[in-house]
Order: C-alpha cells, then structure tokens, then sequence
C-alpha cells in the first residue's frame, strides 16, 4: 500500500507539472505592451511601513530583505559550518611561464571525509604582492579553462559532454569564453571551480513529457553536509543557495591566501551561475564587485513585468532552484512581497554592474528596470547611484556609473570577449576609487 500512494503521488505530481508546463508556457509574453502595471516595494522602507532614516538603520532593513528571500524564494543560506579545509594537490607553472597554476581541495569537514570542491587559482607572475582576484564557478570543469594536462578532469557528476576537450573555453568562442591569459595579463587571479561538485544540475535527463523531474536527485553532493531534508517545509535550501554558499566559502579561502587580495574581488557567473553569483554577493558583504552576467528570471529581472522567463515557468522547469514558498506565486505575482530590485539594493554601497543579454527570455529590459529601482539605496548610502539615461542600446556603456551599472549586447548567450573587458575596466575603476 505505501509504494502505492508513494507511485499515485508522484504520477500526480507529473499531472500537475505537466499542466503547470502548459499553463506557463502558454502565458510567456513578448509584448511590451501587455506588461500590466505593477507597483514595486520601496528598498528603503521596512516591511511595517517604516521608512529608513539613517545610514545606521540600513544594515536592519537589508538583513529583512534577506530574510524575505530565504523564506520565499531562495531557501535557507546554510551557515559556515564546520569551517573550510584545503589541501594543495597541485602546484607548477602554466600560460607558457606566464603564470602559476594551483589546484586546490576544499573539505568540508576536518577529518576529510564527505562532499568536496576543486578549486583552480590561476596567479600572474608580473606582478608583485597580493593581486585582485575574478572569482566564478564554471560548468564543465577546470580543465575547459586551460589546456594545461595537469588540470584534474572532475570525477563527479558531468553536464553533457560528448568528449573532454582540454582548454575548450580558452580560445575564441561566439557564445562563451574564458581568456584567462588575457585576465592575468590585466594582473588578475583566476579562482575557480566546477558547479557540478557542488550539486547536480542535469539538462536532459529524467525528463518526463518535456518535464525535468530533479527534486529526486538534485539535493546531493554538498546536500549531505546538512543532513535530510525537511518535507513539511517550504523554505529548504535549494541549489541556487547551494551554490551560493560554495562561492562564500570560496570568498574564505581567498581571505587565508597571501598572493590573493580579498579586498578586491569580482565575484562573476553566467546564467543560472549569475544567479548564484548574485545571490552571493548579495548575503555576503565580503565580495567588493559583484557582476552578475545574463541571469534570466529568479536573477536580476524584475518578477513582476511577466515578461519572458517569468514564476511560472521558473518553478515547472527548475524547480530545484527555487523552495516551495515560491510556487504560490507561480500565477500571481501582484501577490509577491519583493522583487529582485530588492535583492540588487543588499549589495549597496558595494559595486554592482549588471551585463544583460538581448533576448526577450532574458528580459534586458526588466533588468534595467530592477537596477534602476534599487539605485535608491546607493544614493543613500552617499555613493552615485545608476547614470540619468534611458534604457541603453546594446554596447552602449553611458548606463555604467563609478559603482552601479547596467550594460547590454546582443550576440549569444555566455561570458563573451566584452563582457570581461566591461567587468574589468569597470572593476579597475572602482579599485582607482581606493587608492
């Protein structure tokens, strides 16, 4: 009798993802003229009505906010935990002299036993003393980042790869490329590692009449670091947290190493790894720059413009990113306490540039719109907010300002060629601001 409810369950639970698939895809709107007025939450007005008054009472409304994505979007950000444990497998030179090459294991608890992360740290050798550092993770593994053999190719889970090919990411790409040779040239440290050590993520397997089916599998790796998960609650981690939480403790390591400077930092990622980047940055005040690259819905865009990827169909097709408190929002965003101009506003005064993508799934312009809306709380933290411009054509930079900015192109979805020379002219400007 129990694996026969249990069966009936999940058969019911395709049914109604099935149908939410339909309902959401049917519901993507492309048409700015049907975008419904919307009214979006004040960043700088707590949840009772009370406006911020002083600089001192920003730290209680930002930790509200945070408050609100964890328990209606994102999940629990786990704490620190047992703390971080490294270990050196790996040291030499690479970039044809030009750099050094560590590889570095990440535990998670001091006996070494349990999930792990590899991370990559790619250093220059023309430049003395602690340098700035560009930190992401990646999707298919360090060893795509240079064709140097002496990268380890991960042994866990894989996106779908016919072949392993060495340095695929290194070279010229028209979707996504990373040109670590010219990152170190500009005197930066490359830290890295694969999302798949984290948590798996698959594209195309179990899926069920064009539904991904993952909440059986997706809670592994780093999941069984915390234990079962509660069923009875809507606020679990969820593997955007997750991944999140890895770059925290990616942010940790880089504080314990001498040749890396922890006070210049971009934190970075493309897509759902944007996601993550920003949900980072956003939790955690350590990361200086934050550059969050064609994040799609759940990231930058504003939820409530239903335009492109929207709730609907975020919670149908990922619905391991997202904790149960979100589905109720799936058609019914006017309903949604927040939207993601809140999140953007927890990493003022810090620096922030949005890159966006020109697609209509990506919603460009509801990116704009949500930088826009958080601007507010950079002016009022005493630093420039968003530049006085109408939404920016692609390649047009007159959006970035000394500390936040929003840029846009066109082409194909990833990291490009400029989108590392904007972050990096960008970050380097903030930088000159300190000295």
């Amino acid at each position: 009798m129990g694996k026969n409810l249990i069966g009936l369950a999940a058969a019911v639970a395709v049914a109604l993802l099935m149908a939410g698939s339909a309902m959401a895809q049917s519901a993507v709107n492309y048409d700015e003229s049907a975008v419904a007025p919307y009214t979006l939450e004040d960043p700088l007005r707590f949840a009772d009505g009370r406006k911020v008054r002083s600089r001192a009472q920003w730290p209680e409304r930002r930790n509200e906010i945070l408050e609100i994505f964890q328990r209606e979007m994102y999940g629990r950000m786990p704490g620190p935990g047992e703390g971080i444990f490294l270990e050196t497998f790996d040291e030499g030179t690479t970039l044809a002299g030009f750099g050094t090459r560590r590889q570095v294991r990440m535990w998670f608890r001091p006996d070494k036993t349990g999930p792990k992360v590899d991370w990559l740290i790619v250093t220059p050798n023309h430049v003395k003393g602690p340098v700035p550092v560009i930190m992401l993770l990646n999707y298919y593994g360090n060893h795509e980042i240079l064709p140097d053999p002496e990268i380890l190719v991960t042994d866990s889970w894989m996106r779908e790869r016919k072949e392993v090919v060495r340095g695929r990411l290194n070279g010229d790409g028209d979707d996504t490329v990373y040109p670590v040779g010219m990152l170190t040239a500009r005197g930066y440290a490359v830290v890295t590692a694969c999302y798949c050590d984290i948590s798996p993520d698959p594209e195309k397997k179990h899926i069920v009449d064009g539904i991904r089916l993952q909440d059986t599998f997706a809670y592994t790796g780093i999941f069984d670091l915390w234990g079962p998960r509660d069923p009875a609650r809507t606020d679990n981690t969820t593997s955007l947290a997750a991944w999140a939480w890895v770059l925290r403790r990616g942010m940790d390591m880089i504080e314990r190493d001498p040749a890396l400077d922890s006070e210049r930092v971009i934190l970075t990622g493309c897509s759902r790894l944007g996601k993550a980047a920003l949900i980072a940055g956003a939790f955690d005040e350590r990361f200086p720059v934050v550059v969050p690259v064609q994040t799609g819905g759940g990231g930058v865009p504003l939820a409530k413009r239903n335009f492109g990827e929207t709730v609907g169909t975020e919670v149908v097709s990922f619905r391991h990113w997202y904790c149960r408190a979100y589905d109720k929002y799936a058609d019914n965003t006017d309903a949604m306490p927040f939207d993601q101009h809140l999140l953007l506003s927890c990493i003022a005064p810090r620096a922030l540039l949005v890159e966006g993508f020109d697609k209509g799934w990506f919603d460009t312009k509801g990116e704009f719109l949500s930088v826009q809306a958080a601007s507010p709380v950079w002016k009022f933290l005493g630093k420039k907010g968003l530049p006085n411009v109408e939404w920016p054509d692609d390649y047009d930079t007159s959006a970035i300002g000394p500390v936040l900015g929003y840029v846009r192109r066109s082409n194909n979805h990833g990291i490009s060629a400029i989108d590392w020379t904007w972050m990096l002219d960008f970050a380097d400007g903030v930088w000159g601001q300190r000295r």
